[in-house]
């Protein structure tokens, strides 16, 4: 039976209004997204006005309420639509997830007043923004961070360094997490700081093995001053709120992993199709065949995972476990995907002439963003059989 080319990916959407917002997002995907992938990332290019595409498409705020300007979808669309983007381009899928969390915290914690003044431009479109949690010093212990805001009359005054910052130097807004009172998790608070605000400024971006467009930089404080009324929470929930945003956060980035590993196989699907060895396709022999069934059984298996965590948080119940268990299947599935991708083209597979590589490339910081896959285990074990002894 010949080849035929990748079929989409058959979903389970609860709405017509899901089912059209998914046709729009693979109507995006096909004509803006994915033509500029492998060419820009190469180049190192950031897709700023795909962000503004995709923001006037209403893809930026799809899991808040609309009366913000928000797409009021369950997670178990978002994710979804996240996984479409990032099947794509990671990059556009990444920044999405990205931007979702930067406004995860004044969504779900800021007052009234704030979420009306702050959440219509962060949703609609139009703006981008980056999540500083991550320091220099202060990565899987991120408790630890360093970053000060000390209050001077009706405002704080920020002083430190943030590391590892996708859209940092690029953002409108970020959303910080800087320490105001005691050591520990108990001592820290979040912010809402302006990307335009005096004494913020960008590192050159780190020069990565993947995600080339994707800008990623330290972000320095220098008596940054921001007003009292953008502290979201309250002084010294910070670290509740940066946590109750990765819960969502490695739920973006499990659909984003399984979005690489579909776009790697259905690569490897049409390459042991076409190319022959031996009088016959290499789709023909049964250890390949073997390996094709594999890469496709890990990805479904990480679709239903994702997407069984996002019904526990749709209907309101604890998803913290299942949030670390998909971030940790999906993003080892599409590191072993690409692998096996790359080895299904041969030598092919190792050029630059075809997407495997960079599909592999860039799985393996998927392993390693929002927590690695090491902290994922911890979180996991912790809710199996409670907390460490000393």
């Amino acid at each position: 039976m010949p080849y035929d080319g990748p079929q989409p990916v058959e979903r389970q959407l609860p709405t017509e209004e899901a089912r059209d917002l998914l046709g729009l997002t693979r109507e995006l995907a096909a004509r803006e997204i994915r033509p500029r992938a492998a060419e820009e990332e190469d180049a190192g290019c950031f897709p700023r006005d795909t962000f503004a595409t995709i923001g006037a498409a209403g893809l930026l705020g799809l899991p808040y309420p609309d009366e913000y300007g928000g797409g009021e979808q369950p997670y178990e669309v978002y994710l979804q639509v996240l996984e479409e983007l990032a099947m794509a381009r990671l990059t556009v899928g990444l920044g999405t997830s990205v931007h979702t969390l930067a406004c995860h915290a004044v969504a779900e914690f800021g007052t009234k007043e704030q979420r009306a003044e702050h959440l219509p431009a962060m949703l609609g479109g139009s703006l981008l923004g980056a999540y500083c949690l991550s320091e220099p010093a202060s990565g899987s212990d991120a408790a630890s961070l360093r970053t000060r805001a000390v209050r001077d009359g009706g405002d704080w005054v920020i002083n430190g360094t943030k590391a590892w910052i996708t859209h940092g130097g690029m953002a409108d807004f970020y959303t910080v997490l800087a320490r105001t009172g005691v050591e520990g998790p108990r001592g820290i608070t979040a912010f809402l700081v302006p990307g335009d605000a005096e004494g913020l400024s960008a590192a050159a971006p780190e020069r990565k093995m993947g995600l080339k467009g994707s800008p990623t930089a330290q972000v320095h404080f220098d008596g940054v001053r921001v007003s009292d009324a953008r502290r979201i929470g309250e002084e010294g929930q910070g670290f509740t709120i940066a946590l109750s945003a990765l819960d969502s956060g490695r739920l973006g980035i499990a659909a984003c992993a399984i979005g690489v590993a579909q776009a790697a196989l259905d690569e490897a699907l049409a390459f042991t199709a076409e190319r022959q060895q031996f009088g016959r396709p290499l789709a023909d022999f049964q250890g390949l065949r073997f390996m094709l069934a594999d890469m496709a059984t890990g990805i479904e298996a990480g679709r239903a995972l994702y997407l069984a965590a996002a019904r526990l948080r749709d209907s309101g119940q604890p998803f913290s476990k299942q949030a670390a268990m998909a971030k940790l299947h999906c993003t080892d599935t599409a590191m072993r995907v690409t692998t096996d991708a790359v080895q299904l083209l041969g030598g092919y597979g190792y050029t630059a002439d075809f997407p495997t590589e960079r599909y592999m490339r860039e799985a393996k910081v998927l392993q390693i963003v929002e927590g690695t896959n090491q902290i994922q285990r911890m979180v996991i074990a912790r809710h199996l059989a409670g907390p460490e002894t000393h």
